[in-house]
Parts: C-alpha cells; sequence; structure tokens
C-alpha cells in the first residue's frame, strides 16, 4: 500500500544507514563510545574575561561524532552532559559544533534576551530543501511571517483542519495486515503524507500527490547526507531534485488558491492578512508550505509510532485509554471531543519526552556570548539537545520509565523547570503547529485504538536511526488483531 514512501525511504537510504543503523555488536558501539580525540578548549576567552572555556573534543579524524549520533542519537548528547557538564565541543558532519544541554543553558540559548544566537544554525544545514522556511528566519522578519501565519492556525481554522483527519484516518486503517508482523512506521508515514496533502493542499490521493509526497521525503533525508554534493543516486541529489518538484508544484497551483478561499492550509496562507494589512508574497507562500508540510507530517509520523510502540509495550495503559475512545461512540471526533481522551494527552506527553521527534534545534553565535558562564565566540553553530533535559533525574522520577503519570495533575514533574520538557521548543521559535500536530496524533491514536488491539513481543526493543529525524530501523512491526 505505502509503495511510494517505502521505496523513497529504501532509496534515499542507501548504503549509509546500513554504516549507521546496522546492528553491531555490543563490543563495536561501545568501544565506539569510548572513542575521544583530544580533550582541549574550543577557544580561549578574552583577556581579563572570567569565562571559562568551552571543552571538548573531536572525536574521530574526519568523521568526528558523525556515525555515533546517527547510530545512538540521545545517548551521546546525555554521555557528554555527564561528561562535560551544561556546555561542550565536538565535531560532527566535518563542522565543530557547540553542545548546549540542561534546562538553564537551554533557557539561556533559546529565549535568546540577548540576540546573540540566530537560526542560521539551521541554514547551514536545510536551507538548500527549506529556503526561508518560518524556522529558519531571525528576529524581526521572523516575528513579521510569524504573526501572519498565525491567521492560518486560528481556532477556526484549527477546527476544520482537524475535521478532514478522521475522515482520511478511517479510509487507511482497514487495510491494515492483521495476524502477523506488520510494519507500522511506514503505513503512518503515508496515512501522515496523505493527511497532509489533503488538509493542507486539498489534493486527493493519485499520481500527482504520490509525486509530491516522494519529493518531501527526498528533501527530508537530504540534510544529514555524508556526501553533500549532487552526485547521481545521492541523497543529496535527489533532495535537491525535490525541492524543485515542490516549488514548481506550489507555483503552478498558487494562482487558482489566490481566487478561492478553501479550507486548506494552502488557500488560508495565500488569504492571510494581519489586522494591520500585512500579507505573504507567492515567494513567502510557497517556502512556507513546502516547510510546513516537512513539519506537519514528520514530527507527526514519529510520535505516533513511538505511541504506539509504548503502547504496545505496555498494554495497561493501550487498554485504559481504548476505555476512553470506545466511550466516545462511534462519529468521528471534533475537537471538543478529542480534549475527553485524557488518557491519550498523558500517553502522548510521555512519547515526546522519551524520543522528541526533533532531536536538536541549532543556532549560530551572532556575536562572542556566553552561556552556563563558557565563552562561545561569533560564528559556531549551537546545537540544543532537549533529550538531555527529558531524562535529567532531577526533574524526572525513573527517567528511563515509561510513565505516562508523571504528567497527571498530580504529579506534573514537567513544571519542575519550564525548558524540562521541550518537545515543540522554546521563545519565540516554538512550533507554531503544536496544537494541530497534538490534534492529529490524538486522532491517528484514538481510531487506531477503536479498530485493533496490538502488540510486540515481550522482548523487543525498536532501534531508532538518527540519520536525520529519529526512524525505527526496522520499520517497526507491531501484530495487530481487529477488534
Amino acid at each position: 500500500m505505502p509503495s511510494t514512501v517505502r521505496k523513497a525511504l529504501d532509496a534515499v537510504r542507501g548504503p549509509t544507514p546500513l554504516l549507521v543503523a546496522a546492528p553491531l555488536p555490543r563490543k563495536v558501539d561501545e568501544a565506539m563510545a569510548n572513542m575521544r580525540g583530544p580533550r582541549r578548549p574550543l577557544a580561549t576567552p578574552p583577556p581579563g574575561s572570567d569565562l571559562r572555556p568551552v571543552m571538548g573534543d573531536g572525536g574521530l579524524p574526519l568523521l568526528g561524532y558523525s556515525i555515533e549520533v546517527m547510530r545512538n542519537g540521545y545517548a551521546v548528547a546525555r554521555r557528554r552532559y555527564a561528561e562535560y557538564g551544561p556546555v561542550s565541543w565536538m565535531s560532527f558532519l566535518g563542522m565543530r559544533m557547540v553542545g548546549v544541554a540542561g534546562p538553564e543553558a537551554t533557557q539561556t540559548v533559546l529565549i535568546n534576551k540577548d540576540k546573540a544566537f540566530s537560526q542560521d544554525g539551521w541554514v547551514t544545514m536545510i536551507d538548500r530543501f527549506f529556503h526561508r522556511g518560518l524556522m529558519l528566519l531571525d528576529f524581526d522578519e521572523h516575528l513579521t511571517h510569524r504573526r501572519i501565519m498565525q491567521e492560518a492556525f486560528t481556532s477556526e481554522r484549527l477546527a476544520g483542519y482537524t475535521e478532514q483527519v478522521g475522515p482520511c484516518v478511517r479510509e487507511a486503517l482497514p487495510h491494515w495486515r492483521t495476524g502477523e508482523p506488520f510494519q507500522i512506521y511506514p503505513e503512518l508515514k503515508q496515512l501522515t503524507l496523505d493527511i497532509a496533502t489533503r488538509v493542507f493542499m486539498d489534493e486527493r490521493s493519485g499520481a500527482e500527490a504520490d509525486r509530491v509526497n516522494k519529493a518531501f521525503v527526498d528533501a527530508v533525508r537530504a540534510p544529514t547526507a555524508l556526501l553533500r554534493a549532487p552526485i547521481p543516486g545521492g541523497r543529496w541529489r535527489a533532495g535537491l531534485q525535490g525541492r524543485q518538484v515542490l516549488e514548481r508544484y506550489f507555483a503552478d497551483n498558487l494562482p487558482a488558491k489566490r481566487r478561492s478561499n478553501g479550507r486548506d492550509l494552502f488557500s488560508a496562507l495565500c488569504h492571510a492578512t494581519t489586522p494591520d494589512g500585512e500579507r505573504f508574497s507567492d515567494e513567502d507562500v510557497i517556502n512556507h508550505m513546502i516547510f510546513l508540510m516537512m513539519a506537519a507530517h514528520d514530527t507527526t509520523t514519529i510520535t505516533t509510532s513511538a505511541a504506539t510502540y509504548f503502547l504496545a509495550k505496555h498494554p495497561e495503559w493501550q487498554q485504559k485509554a481504548r476505555e476512553e475512545s470506545l466511550a466516545l461512540g462511534d462519529e468521528p471526533l471534533d475537537m471538543a471531543a478529542l480534549d475527553q481522551l485524557h488518557t491519550l494527552d498523558l500517553v502522548i506527553k510521555e512519547s515526546l519526552r522519551l524520543l522528541a521527534p526533533v532531536p536538536t534545534y541549532m543556532r549560530r553565535a551572532v556575536t562572542d556570548t556566553e552561556v552556563a558562564g563558557h565563552y562561545i565566540p561569533k560564528g559556531m553553530i549551537t546545537i540544543v539537545s532537549p533529550a538531555v533535559n527529558h531524562f535529567d533525574p532531577e526533574y524526572w522520577t525513573n527517567p528511563d520509565e515509561f510513565d505516562p503519570d508523571r504528567f497527571s495533575e498530580g504529579r506534573r514533574e514537567d513544571k519542575g523547570h519550564r525548558f524540562a520538557w521541550l518537545p515543540f521548543g522554546g521563545g519565540v521559535h516554538k512550533c507554531i503547529g503544536l496544537h494541530f500536530g497534538t490534534l492529529e496524533v490524538k486522532t491517528l491514536l484514538h481510531e487506531m485504538l477503536r479498530n485493533y488491539d496490538w502488540s510486540v513481543p515481550a522482548d523487543y526493543e525498536v532501534r531508532w536511526d538518527f540519520t536525520s529525524l529519529p526512524i525505527p530501523v526496522d520499520g517497526l512491526p507491531i501484530v495487530l488483531s481487529r477488534r
């Protein structure tokens, strides 16, 4: 069924993920984790300064920590936090980068009170594919674009988007295979792409939708290509071609969207106008649509996959959530009804804690600055790792355990620090679509719970490929049984 997405995923993985995600003997991973370059300062603080230098190491020659980060993701950031503290440096993809972790240091970078950090950290990685998306804009320009875009995410607009999700899910679920291992990740990937093309673009399934969906998959996987050159057959080249497909698609369809006033996001961006009369240009609409489509479906797929996995591992939570869903009857749920699914609220929040769908938030220092008393020179790419905060035992009880009740009103461990839990980022760049994304994940899980029970073997542990955003290496095989 999801042949387009499955082929695209296979094509862009190529030989690299065999290196970064294939199972290796534990001793090999342990040896890689213990490899270090010489420990040394990143830069000398200015004379007379009481700042400390950022300490760190470059990792393996040439590769730095690239392979280990792609293989082990959050574990690398957590280990470096334990070893170096809230600020350290490392080499990744041929560049030296400063890693920032812990709630206080995170707050300094993301709140960015002194405007010492720009979004240019993202530009280095993804601008070729998601040029001038909202996340890549800075300061006054970003605020202007966000103000306009907010008109496409009003409560009325969100209600309209949400009402379209349920029917999409109900069309897909009856085709899922039961009674044997079934890779849920590619199915969810296809489904969230279909939802995004319908809700955001008013595009139905067919050859055109398949072509657009493949272009998005290629563009998303391209930024972390080890060979960052347009080599035939390579991931970077596929991403550049995907960007061209998307630009042509949105440019060709934009005039009709300007003339109409549909319920989809594409139409909403074409007509979004602030009280001061600010509007998007055609080029702005194209750039924002390409970025929002990526942000909308990828993070939703990851979060739904993670929640599906944890509910399979913890059937008591699956049954508790199912009872709430069944109590709401058979009709598709609107926003008000979705708000009644309190157990799914807890499960989704805990899934976001254990597997943040965006593993890092990237910035660049635009001036010499400091974080947690450490000197960071101008021009340095700075990476915030939310996973470290999500597992900090100062704020979370038994942080490696799946415990949705930690978000219940009686505990609210996420309130220990405003940056202890940050799956949607923070500061002025906090995800603009977080409410719709949560509603979509809830709708997906609600419909799955109504239609299926699912399980994994007791000894199964999912392994995530962190080449870009987290993807289950084996597609996350579960066994579905129809209710």
